[in-house]
């Protein structure tokens, strides 16, 4: 899968309307068939960043995200919202889903 994690520094006049500006990119990606996950998150330091972390099935489902409508479209509407280009690590790692932190294991609860 790919794996990508970025980080979006936006504008503090635009910070508290992030998810809703983003919104229709957002669940336009959630619906292609090769998205794993598509999950924004607001940092607890900064309350001007958010961080997308998004998973791709493969090199086929990021190219055909990357050249898809809605992605081309967000290049032109996010922008103006952004108080810098986003941070972002690419990895492609053998793996389909999310694994378990053993180190933080929670044992079944009652």
């Amino acid at each position: 899968m790919i794996f990508i994690t970025a980080k979006w520094r936006i504008l503090p006049e635009h910070a508290d309307r992030w998810p809703e500006i983003a919104r229709e990119f957002t669940e336009a990606t959630r619906s292609e068939p090769g998205c794993l996950w598509f999950d924004w998150s607001r940092s607890v330091e900064d309350p001007h960043e958010y961080v997308l972390v998004e998973a791709f099935r493969d090199d086929e489902a990021g190219a055909t995200h990357v050249q898809s409508e809605h992605f081309t479209n967000a290049r032109k509407t996010l922008p103006p919202y952004l108080a810098e280009t986003p941070k972002i690590v690419n990895a492609t790692i053998p793996q389909d889903d999310w694994s378990e932190l053993g180190e933080m294991a929670v044992s079944p609860r009652d």
